[in-house]
């Protein structure tokens, strides 16, 4: 299957030349390898490096730095094709997450040595937001970073972090004044093999098995104060301003699985029989599939607006926090609807819909549970 989505004025022919090499990527590298990929808990790293070689990570890294400087909506196509894919997120958290942390906020000469290598694949990069105790209540992470002459050293543990076996890099939120609350937070830069640093588990989830999701652990971890993004204790306003294209990502992959569960169930219905006609000739079934493409069309739409609005610089934080909350509940009602039109096929692990309906469920929870979405909206009242 191929996405199909509405025509937009968002995109022109330098996007649809690559759509056309994420394609042909997607063919050769990820489809065939996927079940493998599934089952190792992780994608390998040479699907990594074919990513890199191909020019499919982090467009938006600058000339300078050795990338082609291209906007956001470059990103949203590698979002889109990827995830009807039925790829787990791992690529673009590189692409639209923990890039930006070091192209906005790191040093010049940290630059230079780490988004070369991101561009490439060679170096893989994960965000160790969440803690034990602390999830989207990014308020509360405890883990610690004291100074101590030129060197920071850090202590405390993080968990469900994607790329956590794979990251040669880690962006790691520590306090580094505990009194201060949010305000004493800060981000730091440790590579993966810094003495103190140790891997957990890949963890076993439910569904997106794919993505490598660990645990994280430092102990007395020494890293140089360079590796500092920005300022010291103003980790959370980064975070927050971070946190829009985050979320706008998550839509996007939501609502290109949406679409991928879609077009799942119109095939399927429109094979399967029962009572001496196909699925598809009853009317509960026709009436179930044009409420759920009403659905997606609205959500191309507004993802056209949302994606327009961030290459602008006009997105705000709670227009991130609304696209992300209607597109991911969007996707589950989507997703549910489509495994229920499948009958008991969609509850076999070898269909399709059965992995689109288990990753899909995690997307209202991370990036900010639905419930952080509104309570954000709320606010703003």
């Amino acid at each position: 299957m191929q996405l199909s989505r509405p025509e937009t004025a968002l995109y022109g022919p330098e996007h649809e030349q690559l759509r056309d090499v994420v394609r042909s990527f997607i063919a050769g590298e990820l489809s065939p390898h996927l079940e493998a990929f599934e089952a190792d808990g992780k994608v390998s790293r040479q699907f990594w490096r074919r990513a890199g070689e191909a020019g499919l990570l982090c467009p938006g890294i600058p000339e300078r730095f050795g990338g082609p400087e291209l906007d956001f909506s470059f990103n949203a196509v590698l979002n889109e094709e990827f995830s009807y894919a039925m790829s787990s997120d791992s690529l673009n958290l590189q692409s639209d997450i923990t890039m930006p942390y070091l192209l906005h906020y790191a040093s010049d000469e940290l630059n230079e040595r780490y988004l070369p290598a991101l561009l490439t694949g060679e170096v893989i990069t994960a965000i160790a937001m969440t803690e034990p105790g602390a999830g989207s209540d990014l308020q509360s992470v405890r883990t610690t970073a004291r100074r101590d002459g030129d060197h920071y050293i850090i202590n405390g543990s993080k968990t469900y972090i994607t790329n956590g076996q794979n990251a040669d890099l880690i962006i790691a939120v520590c306090k580094t004044d505990p009194d201060a609350g949010a305000k004493g937070t800060s981000l730091i830069l440790i590579d993966a093999d810094t003495p103190g640093f140790e891997r957990g588990r890949n963890l076993d989830k439910v569904g997106q098995w794919s993505a490598d999701t660990s645990e994280m652990f430092f102990n007395d971890v020494r890293v140089p104060v360079s590796n500092l993004l920005g300022q010291e204790n103003r980790g959370f306003i980064y975070l927050v301003s971070e946190l829009a294209q985050e979320r706008l990502s998550i839509s996007i992959t939501a609502q290109a699985a949406a679409q991928r569960a879609y077009d799942e169930a119109v095939a399927f219905v429109k094979e399967r029989k029962a009572f001496g006609k196909r699925v598809f000739d009853f009317q509960n079934t026709r009436f179930t599939l044009a409420d759920l493409a009403s659905r997606l069309q609205v959500g191309w739409a507004h993802l056209d607006w949302a994606v327009a609005r961030h290459v602008a610089g006009k997105l705000t934080v709670e227009e991130a926090a609304a696209s992300k909350l209607w597109h991911t509940e969007t996707q589950w009602l989507v997703v549910d609807a489509a495994l229920q039109l499948h009958g008991g096929a969609g509850y076999m692990n070898e269909y399709p819909i059965a992995r689109l309906w288990r990753d899909a469920r995690v997307r209202r929870i991370y990036g900010g549970s639905s419930e952080i979405m509104k309570e954000l909206m709320g606010r703003a009242l």
